[in-house]
């Protein structure tokens, strides 16, 4: 059974099955072992960007495609949900027709791009990304009167996930609330879209996918068309990121710019593809789980050490809670370092004989 959810490729490293398990245990029970509302929020985030970076990494290590413009579409299917929930009232009925029409657009504006561009060298392709999403990015910014401008939009989601709706009194401590379904709204549909990507890049289609990644002269000397399987990639890339956009503006129930279309998040997924592992699925999981953990509690934590090494010279500078993105950024390092294949491929390398 578990093996048919994986779609055959299983984790092949006991210590990945064993972190991939606890991962999974703890964010399906994260309100009931975690509660908190900042635990709870990190959970659902965690889940939210392991589709994300899952839906990058088909493009970049199953495809060898690198594009710039995964915000956009991440941002697209958020705006899909905000305007279709803002214009339609508070129903599952607009949660529904904005994730579908988002996705629908994110798939559309792939599909436009990669017929353009995936022609041409793989660095001209990342710039035409780069300036179609700084594009979109300013265009969002400057139509107020739609999208909210800089001010993004804030809108009411359906009433059976809000925190004023309640269907019991509660369990093992944990309030029975709208959230609490809000939460396992979000869960479940980042599970579903996550073992659809898995199914689908240990397809027929992902390993010719592969096979161009590796050489694509010898894939389209052997017949296969380069860029049909490219464009193809890139729309299913597009579409989970519109998903994963969706999830997101459920749960915050709040879209902008900063939150949805920013380069900085941008390069965040780039760092969670390169410490997860690319070109595996699973790196996306340990990815965006250590890099969202570390984005909301270093700071805590070097806070605390910063207290503790107190009268020491120079070290309570180093260590001021201050100085949390410096360290943040010397742990990417020093993961680049150890780590080149990323966290899934040193473990899957350490398991071989």
């Amino acid at each position: 059974m578990i093996k048919t959810l994986l779609s055959g490729d299983a984790p092949r490293s006991k210590v990945l099955a064993i972190i991939l398990g606890v991962i999974l245990v703890c964010l399906a029970f994260a309100p009931f072992l975690f509660p908190g509302v900042r635990t709870v929020d990190t959970a659902a985030r965690i889940c939210v960007f392991i589709v994300l970076v899952a839906s990058y990494d088909l493009l970049l290590g199953y495809g060898g495609i690198v594009s710039f413009a995964h915000t956009m579409f991440f941002g697209i299917g958020a705006y899909g949900v905000a305007l279709a929930s803002t214009h339609m009232g508070r129903g599952f009925d607009a949660v529904f027709v904005g994730a579908l029409a988002g996705t629908g657009v994110a798939a559309a504006l792939a599909l436009l791009i990669g017929l353009f561009s995936l022609r041409v060298r793989a660095i001209f392709f990342a710039m035409i990304t780069l300036a179609v999403a700084s594009a979109v990015a300013v265009l969002v910014s400057q139509l107020s009167n739609l999208t909210g401008g800089e001010d993004g939009l804030t809108f009411q989601i359906p009433r059976a996930l809000g925190p004023a709706f309640k269907f019991g009194d509660e369990l093992f401590g944990v309030k029975l609330n709208g959230k609490l379904l809000a939460y396992y709204f979000v869960f479940f549909g980042a599970l579903i879209i996550f073992l659809l990507l898995l199914r689908i890049v240990n397809s027929p289609f992902g390993r010719v996918l592969q096979a161009i990644r590796e050489n694509d002269f010898r894939a389209e000397a052997i017949g296969y068309r380069v860029v049909y399987y490219r464009v193809a990639a890139t729309c299913l890339s597009a579409a989970a990121a519109a998903l994963a956009g969706s999830l997101y503006a459920v749960w915050l129930r709040y879209v902008g710019p900063d939150t949805t279309l920013s380069m900085e998040l941008m390069i965040d997924i780039l760092l969670m593809v390169v410490i997860g592992g690319m070109g595996t699925m699973y790196g996306a999981v340990i990815g965006a789980t250590l890099f969202v953990v570390a984005q909301n509690y270093l700071q805590n934590l070097m806070g605390a050490a910063s207290g503790l090494v107190e009268g020491v010279p120079v070290l309570p500078e180093l260590l001021s809670a201050d100085r949390w993105l410096l360290w943040l950024g010397v742990l990417f390092i020093l993961s680049v370092y150890f780590f080149p294949t990323g966290v899934v491929g040193r473990l899957r390398q350490g398991n071989q004989p």
